[in-house]
């Protein structure tokens, strides 16, 4: 039996499922761990190359084992390349074994570790994210109990915000006390929800103050503490890609393609990777066409090709453009370390 060079381990919340072949490709290691005993496990381990599924605790584990002295190379896999190699039917030990199959394919592309500020910056975002869901929830409720009232707020939280206090108080719009009972804890929640979302706003931003490439990454048009902390948080190593093109590519902001027969055909973007960045990209995006479209002449060779492709193509088209040139301006600035420059018209 051959020596482990190359392990795949299935995760879970307590039980643990390792697969490992040696250099031939041969089955020499089929074990299920309990939590306790895996990093034991892998300390007595030549080094090894080590696959692990992108999923809950996933990066907490890649970190602790790539600290222990056996010095093992840990690869984090996204979940959409490893179920293909699932043979019959799923078990953890089959998980085990397609991740350990992918791991050591020379074309699988893998999900970089995080660090745990990253993490920690993540979680505020998702924080923040949640909150407002929440809040618009909340808004959209307190709306339709009105009208079911015949009291019409227009639409948006500005407008609750505003009114929903005056129309609480106001003894001639035939509320019953009831109503204004739950309309009051509504408005309640609203406010509290507020509340959070600005502890959010502060922390993002209090980190992009201090973070020398937030710093950078601020003098870009369009990118505000929001985005930058974002991309802070979830690009690891700009190096990780290719070029610029792989990274816009990753956030889902290049064409999506459908050729058959030599013949090349594009569709629309394809809308992958990371839902929530490409969301924040090209809505700052969308709040730069918006100011860069009001001034009288173009300053910089960005706004005239901008002003071209609004042309030509309408506004929709040229914001998402904006937010793939934007992408690639990023990648560059990370992965070379440079300053944005911008070549005036």
């Amino acid at each position: 039996m051959g020596e482990v060079c190359r392990i795949g381990l299935d995760i879970a919340k307590n039980v643990f499922q390792v697969h490992g072949v040696d250099k031939h490709g041969r089955d020499v290691l089929k074990k299920k761990l309990q939590r306790s005993a895996v990093l034991s496990f892998f300390a007595n381990l030549p080094p090894c190359l080590v696959g692990i599924e992108a999923c809950g605790g996933s990066y907490y584990w890649a970190r602790e084992i790539s600290k222990l002295d056996t010095e093992h190379t840990v690869r984090l896999i996204s979940p959409r390349l490893v179920k293909p190699f699932v043979i019959n039917n799923k078990t953890d030990a089959a998980d085990a074994r397609a991740i350990c199959e992918v791991v050591g394919r020379p074309s699988t592309n893998f999900v970089p570790i995080k660090t745990v500020a990253q993490q920690d910056m993540a979680a505020w975002h998702r924080i923040r994210a949640l909150k407002i869901k929440m809040r618009t929830a909340l808004v959209n409720q307190v709306r339709a109990l009105l009208l079911e009232q015949g009291v019409v707020i227009p639409q948006g939280v500005l407008h609750v915000r505003r009114q929903l206090p005056t129309i609480i108080e106001d003894q001639d719009n035939g509320l019953s006390l009831t109503a204004r009972d739950y309309l009051s804890d509504l408005y309640s929640e609203i406010v509290d929800c507020d509340e959070r979302i600005g502890k959010c706003d502060e922390r993002i931003n209090s980190f992009a103050k201090t973070d020398e490439t937030c710093k950078r990454l601020l003098k870009v048009p369009g990118i505000g503490p929001l985005i930058a902390t974002a991309i802070v948080a979830h690009v690891s190593n700009a190096h990780n890609y290719r070029n610029g093109r792989a990274f816009a590519s990753s956030l889902g902001l290049t064409p999506r393609e459908y050729s058959s027969g030599g013949k090349q055909k594009l569709l629309g973007i394809s809308k992958r990777g990371n839902t929530y960045l490409r969301q924040l990209i090209i809505q700052g995006m969308r709040n730069i066409q918006r100011s860069w479209l009001t001034r009288e002449k173009a300053r910089t060779r960005t706004e005239s090709w901008l002003w071209e492709l609004v042309v030509r193509r309408g506004k929709y088209v040229a914001v998402v453009a904006l937010a793939n040139k934007t992408a690639r301006i990023i990648w560059a600035m990370l992965a070379r370390g440079e300053e944005y420059r911008a070549t005036m018209a």
